[in-house]
């Protein structure tokens, strides 16, 4: 029996744009239908769901398909599920037997579209996601833009600010290259300062308004040692080299004037050993925990020898783990005084946590309860890269979805993805990662993914996208490493596509400062450099302008439904993002060639009027490197052809 002679389908009583299976609420009602030839000899399928989060010993639950119809030579069967009870991650396949032995439907992992196999053979489930009928994330954040920013190397502003004792200041903003170590992994102090300040941040301001943005995500501005500021030295500080509680203050004010939510990172999972609360070189008036198992924070770390063997994130012994199921300490954090809320109350908009998958699972419901407490459309996001709605972790699927947890999650798959079509033009392997993702994630979820081309933990797009590696060069070699002219021109055109395509995609996009600038550079710290003001790409820019005013003046964007067009060339890539108001199509061809594509094909069916042949030529045609983005509304047919990018 063959894959084409069985028709399968899934119907959702509350989401009626459901594809396979995908994330439901655990109020939904699903209908599965299962078709097949009286000649095959189909007989008694059943769904099989296999509970998720039980890896060692888990456990499966069956329901029985009830046979339906016979009508012309064709047999139909149908289930009716109820998901009231079966909250949690499922692995889903289809069961049946046959005149040639058991079968079943799963799906293909490189096309993520229905597999048919012998039961006896290797399968890949799907996964069923059932979250909470009230997961609700903050409707805010929708269909804006986010903005990443290094405070130390973005904008210095106008008013002066303390330099630590201890700090090395470079004061070379133009041309500076950030002090590396001799070898990738080799300790480095990471006490380098170029003087960016949350004052910089505030008088900058009009700029990103300027590209779209509608939210700031700010790497760590607590009091700390290093110029990253992940190694939180006191919590409950602003850090003076960054303008202190004052900068902060204005910042927040000055964004609200603006409509832009500020969102902070919060590094939970560990503290900096040079901190209040470890205070391992006695630099805070504080009796920490590496100078008596008396301190008020001893309980936080865990000494296998004390005071100098203890556990340390990735053992980097700079960053003593916390205990993060620590009653007093997951009261610091979570309490009605404590620091999630203390920020709240001034004004922040949410909160990205850092390793989320390093945090554990208490306290990250404990995190979105202080969050909803304190402000009710605080958003929460979560550092993982990988698909959220199956990521293991130290032995253990985590939960990030089920509604009282994540809104939703840095979004590295679909990053991926796109620049491996960008440098491949595989279209079928970006079709199959963005669906199964998109599938596995709530809408809630999707629709708040920070999506983005690049970040602090990874080269700068423009570098990665020229496909032009590390070659083997020394990391010296990379501190001073340029792209050719050439080399820049064809990476320039690819971030294009790659930028506009990745604003396509449910969720908020995000550029990490500088990316629009041009910004170039290899892993940390060359992806860390100073911005150039006087000095951006104009073109990149104003594109980036450009992008960014399509995405705000339509509010498909922020909660609309999304459909990839299915069957396209390779190399051509095309989805929908609809509403009951109107339709965006983008469309890239990375192919060679020109390709012409039926706009019947591509478009979704049964939302307005189709395309007039007479008033529209009922055809697409794309040429080769090139994309395109069509607006179909209730009011017209078609009423946007606009070419966006050209690579």
């Amino acid at each position: 029996m063959s894959f084409s002679q069985i028709v399968f389908s899934v119907k959702s009583e509350k989401n009626p744009h459901a594809e396979l299976f995908t994330a439901y609420a655990d109020n939904d009602t699903l209908t599965f239908t299962l078709s097949a030839p009286m000649t095959a000899g189909m007989t008694s399928p059943y769904l099989e769901l296999t509970d998720g989060y039980e890896l060692s010993r888990p456990h499966s639950l069956t329901f029985p398909f009830l046979w339906e119809a016979r009508d012309r030579g064709i047999e139909t069967y149908r289930l009716k599920l109820s998901l009231e009870r079966l909250r949690g991650l499922y692995f889903a396949s289809i069961l049946f037997d046959t005149c040639e032995g058991k079968g079943r439907l799963s799906y293909d992992p490189t096309s993520y579209r229905l597999k048919l196999s012998r039961a006896s053979e290797p399968y890949e489930p799907f996964g069923l996601t059932v979250y909470e009928s009230d997961y609700a994330t903050p409707d805010w954040f929708k269909g804006g833009i986010l903005y990443q920013i290094f405070v130390d190397r973005f904008a210095k502003g106008s008013h002066p600010v303390p330099v630590r004792e201890d700090a090395v200041l470079n004061p070379d903003w133009e041309n500076g290259i950030p002090k590396y170590p001799p070898y990738r992994g080799a300790p480095l102090d990471n006490n380098e300062f170029f003087g960016g300040t949350l004052y910089g941040v505030a008088e900058k301001l009009d700029y990103l308004a300027s590209l779209g943005v509608t939210a700031i995500y700010l790497c760590p501005i607590f009091k700390a040692y290093s110029n990253h500021k992940y190694d939180t030295g006191d919590y409950m500080r602003i850090d003076e080299m960054f303008g202190g509680e004052e900068a902060f203050d204005l910042l927040l004010a000055e964004a609200k004037k603006r409509n832009i939510g500020i969102i902070l990172d919060g590094v939970f999972n560990h503290t900096g050993d040079d901190s209040r609360y470890f205070n391992r070189y006695g630099k805070y008036d504080t009796l920490g925990a590496y100078q008596s198992k008396d301190s008020p924070w001893a309980a936080w770390y865990d000494f296998e020898e004390f005071p100098n063997k203890y556990r340390a994130w990735w053992g980097i012994d700079i960053l003593p783990s916390v205990n993060t199921d620590e009653p007093s300490y997951r009261e610091f954090i979570c309490g009605e005084e404590g620091v999630i809320r203390k920020y709240l109350k001034k004004g922040v908009s949410g909160w990205r946590l850092d390793v989320a998958d390093e945090l554990s699972e208490g306290l990250i419901r404990a995190i979105r309860t202080a969050c909803r407490r304190e402000k009710e459309d605080a958003l929460l996001l979560g550092e993982v890269w990988e698909d959220a709605s199956d990521k293991i972790a130290y032995g253990k699927r985590r939960s990030y979805f089920a509604g009282s947890e994540l809104d939703s999650v840095m979004n590295y798959p679909t990053c991926n993805a796109i620049v491996d079509y960008i440098l491949t033009g595989d279209s079928h392997k970006l079709f199959a990662t963005v669906k199964r993702l998109y599938s596995h994630y709530p809408k809630s979820a999707s629709d708040t993914c920070m999506n983005f081309l690049g970040t602090h933990d990874t080269e700068r797009i423009l570098t990665r996208i020229s496909g032009v590696g590390e070659k083997g060069r020394s990391i010296g070699e990379l501190a001073h490493a340029t792209l050719s002219e050439e080399e820049r021109t064809l990476a320039k055109n690819r971030l294009r596509t790659a930028w506009f395509l990745l604003t396509q995609m449910p969720g908020v996009p995000c550029i990490y400062y500088g990316d629009e600038a041009g910004m170039e550079g290899y892993h940390d710290p060359f992806n860390r450099r100073p911005y150039p003001w006087g000095r951006e790409d104009r073109e990149l820019v104003d594109f980036y302008r450009t992008v960014g005013q399509i995405r705000l003046a339509h509010k498909v964007y922020a909660k609309g439904y999304m459909k990839l067009a299915e069957g396209l060339p390779y190399g051509v890539f095309a989805m929908s993002r609809f509403d009951e108001n109107e339709c965006l199509t983008a469309v890239v061809n990375r192919s060679g060639k020109e390709v012409t594509l039926d706009l019947e094909a591509i478009l979704p069916e049964g939302l307005f009027p189709r395309v007039d042949a007479a008033s529209c030529r009922p055809e697409l045609g794309v040429s080769p490197k090139n994309g395109r983005i069509l607006l179909q509304s209730d009011d017209f047919s078609l009423i946007a052809h606009r070419l966006v990018t050209k690579s």
